[in-house]
């Protein structure tokens, strides 16, 4: 149990590193006072490069697969694994260093998702294409995919308590881009330009 706890923790804190935040400042760049203000991928890659905003989504991603594979390496339950990646994910969404004010967690999520239903997310990134090929929005490929996962994951059989780990990050990351929903609605979001 002791073990359990330290890598819940563990995952929760290595999620909060803001990444985003923390490469543009690299470059002398406040990306909270930049773009959307978002510290993750999307706003680094449009307010401070193309390179660093595809590291953001790179380290984010991790932030999210490397405790989960850390507990599946210890041979942990499943219901362990999936808290622990869920520790990840809310370390990232509402992350101690920023005073919980964090990022919508759709890379971080990837790489929890990609460490406990790699199929669905395989299916969710052909989803995710798709949508921002067709319309031009990450925010609506987000809010498609994330809400596809979890269906994905059911259809693909993954353990019982990685649908529910699924279901929550879902309902959280749709959650998280209200205000791109109220954008979408009024035809005021930014379209992505590769």
């Amino acid at each position: 149990m002791k073990s359990e706890i330290l890598l819940l923790v563990g995952a929760y804190l290595l999620g909060s590193v803001p990444t985003g935040l923390l490469l543009a400042r690299s470059m002398g760049i406040n990306i909270r006072e930049c773009g959307s203000g978002n510290i993750g991928a999307t706003n680094v890659y449009r307010t401070a490069g193309k390179k660093l905003g595809i590291m953001t989504l790179v380290g984010d991603c991790f932030k999210g697969l490397i405790p989960v594979l850390i507990a599946q390496g210890l041979g942990l339950l499943p219901i362990w694994v999936a808290a622990i990646g869920l520790a990840a994910f809310l370390g990232h969404v509402y992350t101690v260093f920023l005073r919980f004010k964090g990022g919508k967690g759709v890379a971080t999520a990837l790489g929890v998702l990609l460490g406990t239903a790699p199929l669905a997310v395989l299916f969710g990134i052909l989803v995710f294409a798709a949508v921002l090929y067709k319309w031009r929005y990450v925010s609506l490929a987000s809010i498609t995919a994330a809400a596809c996962i979890p269906l994905l994951a059911l259809g693909t059989c993954a353990p019982r308590e990685t649908i529910v780990m699924a279901v929550t990050i879902a309902v959280i990351v749709i959650l998280k881009h209200h205000e791109n929903i109220s954008r979408l609605r009024a035809g005021t979001e930014s379209k992505f330009k590769a």
